[in-house]
């Protein structure tokens, strides 16, 4: 009988550098949760968003460099994948109304549960056009190259999904 040497795979990174990447989820985890749930209006498939733009990108963090550089790769995963996503219609799931725990106030605040339906029925670009454009601050000529569009697109959107939004009952009840 022979003697069967299984070699150990390599590990992907140093651990150096894959210390450095859960500090980089720690400190950045936040807010990239935070842009995939208004993007998608449910915490669980924002936590599946990022989890899927953070392993896509995970090899090029080294590569990168500094966190200002892979966040922005990240990000630009992060959307792409939620518009990929969005056009094969991956789930039949319809998101809940319901805001994650946030642990503060145990009053809710009624201006961001209406602002979050009202993004919530914007068509899935609009959505992902306001959110960069006006959550993130993001330049058209960037959300463009971020979402695979043209910048006349991205305006058009943006200026429907701003118009959905202020013609909204959820935002004009609140004003009144």
């Amino acid at each position: 009988m022979t003697d069967i040497t299984v070699a150990e795979p390599e590990a992907p990174t140093e651990v150096g550098e894959a210390r450095d990447f859960d500090a980089f989820v720690t400190r950045r985890g936040g807010k990239l949760w935070r842009a995939a749930w208004l993007l998608t209006g449910d915490a669980h498939r924002a936590e599946d968003l990022v989890q899927t733009a953070l392993t896509r990108t995970y090899t090029r963090y080294a590569a990168l460099g500094d966190d200002e550089a892979y966040e922005a790769y990240v990000r630009t995963t992060l959307y792409r994948t939620y518009v990929s996503w969005w056009r094969r219609r991956w789930n039949g799931e319809v998101p809940t109304q319901q805001l994650p725990d946030t642990g503060g106030s145990t009053q809710p605040d009624t201006l961001r549960v209406d602002l979050t339906r009202a993004l919530a029925e914007l068509p899935k670009m609009q959505r992902a056009v306001v959110v960069l454009r006006y959550f993130d601050d993001r330049p058209v000529a960037e959300v463009a190259e971020m979402l695979g569009i043209s910048e006349g697109s991205v305006k058009t959107h943006s200026s429907r999904g701003c118009a959905a939004l202020r013609g909204s009952l959820h935002l004009t009840e609140e004003a009144s």
